[in-house]
């Protein structure tokens, strides 16, 4: 089963044979004969190409929860679930992971040195189960209800300008000004042609410079060049010593929901746990706006 799951997961034999320390002739010979233990082909195989069939999807999705089950078990009986050890990973959007959850992981580094940490700090979906990720911070409503979630704040979404541009372009008095002002959009994670403000308003924008992360928008913001819009997290020093001004707050949507997630298990191992609880403590303490508790489905 673990053979087979990791030439799934690679669509790969050579590969799946090269992680796991075989040979490719033996990987081969393990899932041929996997499938003829369970009388169906799990995968359809070409010079190019090994890819799932049907029931191989189905079976591949089943063998990842039973061998995180058997690992679950291993864990337990080797004593892992009493003191944190092994390889935690932990995956948060880029900024945000760069300035908030890194120290937290660093502190918690300290605390326990049997743990490696390891970061996945980037603007896309993880899916924590195939990307063998432990838990994840996550900005938005959650779509996934088989996640743990604990929320620790919140996070709002703000157009920002220097006030030098804003004295020498004016003030937009409601969004549909924006078409007015230079913009500088990024192409990061919330990117979107359509901004939308509160009751639902939607304004598209035609930015003037386009960034492909939010630090170049935002620079783009302080040096003068025109408006952007972030998470206000994403500008805090900025705001506080008033190199950028918020515009257009009355039109705000509503805070985004930030929650701590893990995958939904009997037991979390003790290096999941104490993380855990390092995490939320940090983070409810910030400047996040922390307004929730802790939930096992989403907002």
């Amino acid at each position: 089963m673990r053979i087979f799951a990791e030439v799934a997961r690679h669509s790969s034999f050579a590969e799946a044979a090269r992680r796991l320390h075989m040979s490719a002739p033996a990987v081969t010979r393990a899932v041929a004969t996997l499938e003829e233990h369970i009388g169906t082909r799990l995968l359809v195989r070409s010079t190019r190409l090994v890819k799932l069939t049907e029931a191989g999807a189905r079976y591949y999705a089943d063998c990842q929860r039973i061998l995180a089950e058997i690992a679950e078990a291993e864990a337990m009986a080797a004593g892992s679930y009493a003191t944190p050890s092994g390889t935690l990973t932990v995956t948060a959007p880029a900024m945000f992971g760069r300035m908030y959850v890194l120290p937290i992981l660093t502190e918690y580094l300290d605390r326990y040195p049997q743990v490696t940490g390891r970061t996945l700090f980037v603007d896309r979906p993880v899916n924590l189960i195939e990307e063998g990720v432990d838990l994840a911070v996550r900005i938005g409503h959650l779509a996934d209800s088989s996640m743990i979630a604990t929320r620790v704040g919140s996070a709002r979404m703000v157009v920002v300008a220097s006030p030098q541009y804003l004295r020498e372009h004016g003030m937009p008095t409601g969004p549909a000004d924006l078409t007015r002002f230079r913009i500088a959009a990024s192409t990061a994670a919330w990117a979107s042609p359509e901004w939308q403000f509160a009751e639902d308003l939607k304004v598209r924008v035609e930015p003037s410079l386009l960034c492909n992360t939010n630090d170049a928008a935002i620079n783009a913001a302080l040096a003068g060049w025109g408006l952007t819009r972030v998470l206000d997290y994403q500008v805090g020093a900025a705001l506080g010593d008033g190199r950028l001004q918020i515009v257009l707050e009355d039109h705000e949507p509503p805070p985004f929901p930030i929650h701590v997630v893990h995958p939904e298990g009997l037991h979390a191992p003790a290096k999941v746990r104490a993380f855990i609880d390092l995490a939320v403590a940090k983070l409810r303490s910030s400047r996040l706006r922390p307004d929730g508790g802790p939930a096992n489905a989403p907002d």
